[in-house]
């Protein structure tokens, strides 16, 4: 009994010093102010489900072929997302170089040589010399024990920056499937737009024979003519322009799945994307669901360990190295017991003077860190405008779509009777080409309107964080602690 009582000290001991402690503040998430709600919900949407939220395939919501199509293509083959990918992969190899050096190096080392020299003992007038060889065989081993948790604040502080590259390969996957959508929408509404111009010219067409037959008959003056062929002309113009736009947006989309231009061909489709309906929670989840802030957060809890990394080179640092094995000369019977050789060492090292070197590391170190708690809490403040922008976008644009629309079916009439009108030969034909110009305006500012909606839910979507939640970067830890 009194053999383990003596022995309980010197195995605490052992522990500590094998063990170490850790110096460094060990992290805590600053606190920032929340908002109970936002202040743009109001008015905008009625309650949702909560199970109706956007999910992992988010882009699905907007039943448009091509989306389902495309959007999966982002993960595997945008050539942004790759790179972050890269990225990541590589800051998971950086977690498994800094835990490498909680463990000992173990070496072995093997040396021969074959010597000739002369013999030093031989007789006067003798001369002759010996040939040899001497070898030997050693295994090696050091350790720098933890003693003070540099090592450990090292691995934490890259545990952390693998998470935040897990984060940021997140955000750059929503980044590029909320560009493929943005750009999928814009040609679709460009195809709309070719639509509308389309059956506006086959009008304006219309338009002209009317005007020509009466100008023959001579019931119109020849000045009706040319503003109907001048009025067609511009339509036919600006239809032949939409073109350019379309060209350009399809090119885009094929980059954005890592094609290249000619490799993806669009079909044209006069029908838009359904404008989905959208639960935006509370603003507290947005901590959550946002892979940006998710980063911001990761990067300060990197910047917290750097500080512990810092502040472990005040302290004295311990190395231990052993070797064994065996010397002999000559070679032969080199593993022989009596040619057995080992030795055990240790070496204690302690920085007296460095002019301010640590305190300045220290210093910078706390720095870094202050600066990632002002980046963590902008990121969030900016998340919370981008949605609160989001949310006042589409409040404002649903009312102007009901006067829009309003707009359209009055303009659509005008432009009619102004037509029978002039046939009738109660007004001229000026009257007719300003309705008609009124008429194509407001389905382009409908068109528009629509447009700017989906947009602003596309934003909405990924302001959200998409599908993505902050549990996702337990992945990266386990993946981390599986390398």
């Amino acid at each position: 009994m009194k053999t383990k009582i003596r022995r309980a000290p010197l195995a605490l001991a052992l522990a500590l010093v094998l063990g170490g402690c850790m110096v460094g503040p060990d992290y805590q998430r600053p606190q920032v102010p929340v908002p109970a709600h936002y202040k743009e919900l109001p008015g905008w949407t009625t309650a949702a489900p909560a199970d109706a939220a956007p999910k992992g395939d988010w882009w699905t919501a907007f039943g448009d072929p091509l989306l389902d199509e495309l959007e999966p293509q982002v993960s595997v083959s945008n050539q942004t997302v790759r790179q972050s990918y890269a990225n990541y992969q590589e800051a998971l190899a950086e977690v498994k170089m800094a835990s490498s050096a909680l463990f000992p190096t173990l070496g072995l080392a093997g040396s021969a040589s074959r010597q000739r020299a002369a013999n030093s003992t031989a007789g006067p007038g003798q001369s002759f010399t010996q040939v040899g060889t001497s070898g030997a065989l050693e295994g090696q081993a050091s350790w720098a024990p933890d003693l003070w948790g540099a090592v450990r604040r090292d691995v934490e502080e890259n545990k952390a920056n693998a998470q935040a590259s897990a984060a940021t390969l997140a955000n750059a996957t929503l980044s590029e499937q909320t560009a493929l959508a943005t750009a999928v929408i814009e040609l679709r509404v460009t195809d709309a737009n070719i639509d509308l111009l389309q059956k506006t010219v086959d009008a304006y067409e219309h338009s002209l024979h009317v005007v020509a037959n009466q100008g023959r008959a001579g019931t119109t003056p020849p000045s009706d003519v040319i503003t109907a062929r001048v009025q067609l002309e511009n339509a036919q113009a600006s239809l032949i322009a939409l073109g350019t736009a379309r060209a350009q947006y399809a090119h885009a989309i094929a980059v954005l799945v890592g094609k290249n231009p000619e490799e993806l061909d669009i079909p044209h489709s006069g029908s838009l994307p359904t404008l989905p309906a959208v639960p935006v929670g509370v603003p507290s989840t947005l901590l959550e669901r946002r892979p940006d802030i998710a980063v911001a957060e990761r990067r300060m809890a990197a910047q917290n360990a750097a500080i512990g990394v810092a502040e472990a080179a005040y302290y004295p640092s311990l190395s231990l190295a052993a070797a064994d094995g065996f010397a002999q000369a000559p070679l032969a019977g080199l593993l022989h017991v009596a040619n057995h050789v080992w030795s055990l060492g240790a070496d204690i090292g302690e920085t007296l003077f460095d002019g301010g070197k640590r305190q300045a590391e220290v210093a910078a170190a706390k720095a870094a860190y202050e600066a990632a708690v002002a980046n963590y809490r902008g990121t969030v403040l900016a998340a919370f405008q981008n949605v609160e922008n989001d949310l006042s976008g589409l409040r404002i644009a649903a009312r102007q779509a009901e006067v829009q629309d309003a707009a359209v079916r009055d303009a659509t009439r005008g432009a009619a009777i102004a037509l029978n009108e002039y046939q009738a030969g109660t007004v001229d034909y000026t009257t007719v080409a300003t309705a008609q110009a009124t008429q194509l305006g407001d389905e382009q500012n409908a068109l528009n309107v629509r447009r700017q909606r989906l947009l602003d839910t596309v934003s909405l979507i990924g302001d959200l964080g998409g599908g993505w939640s902050a549990d996702a970067l337990d992945a990266a830890s386990q993946m981390a602690a599986r390398r």
